[in-house]
């Protein structure tokens, strides 16, 4: 009888020693994006223009690990919101686009960052409508969290 009781208690040990609590080692917070650095860019209510090429920066942090990021410019001729700041910026009368500014590009962090400033080069063309637009960070990290950062910014001629 001693045996088995024993037994029973090295096995249940044995069984509960070799559990882990993985949330100790899960990364469960989402990265950040700082646009409050002295040469981010576009802040809101920034204005582009046609035909220049505009360099985006900004920096990002994670506590494990950095994954990729997307940039998409879309026009906000319809008023929506994105909500991400408390900023408003003056807004032109609604209107139909006709050859609305669409940007969509993926860009790659390199493995094991934790932080990283982005300087990417992004060109609008001539031909594009002028108007109100949002410029739209998604930062993902290695594990599956993002972050959405929304801009306002506006288009113009020169």
């Amino acid at each position: 009888m001693k045996i088995k009781i024993i037994l029973t208690v090295f096995t249940l040990c044995f069984f509960l020693g070799g559990c882990s609590n993985d949330d100790e080692y899960r990364d469960m917070e989402k990265p950040s994006i700082d646009m409050s650095i002295d040469d981010a860019y576009p802040t809101n209510c920034a204005v582009l223009y046609r035909g220049e090429t505009f360099s985006f920066r900004a920096i990002f942090t994670d506590n494990n690990e950095l994954g990729d990021y997307n940039i998409e410019i879309h026009n906000n001729f319809d008023h929506h919101s994105h909500s991400t700041d408390d900023v408003e910026c003056d807004l032109e009368p609604k209107k139909k686009p006709v050859n609305p500014f669409i940007y969509n590009q993926d860009f790659s962090i390199p493995n094991g960052k934790t932080t990283f400033k982005t300087d990417d080069a992004i060109f609008i063309p001539n031909d594009v409508d002028t108007g109100d637009y949002h410029f739209m960070i998604r930062l993902t990290d290695k594990a599956g969290w993002q972050q959405l950062k929304a801009v306002s910014i506006k288009i113009k001629d020169e």
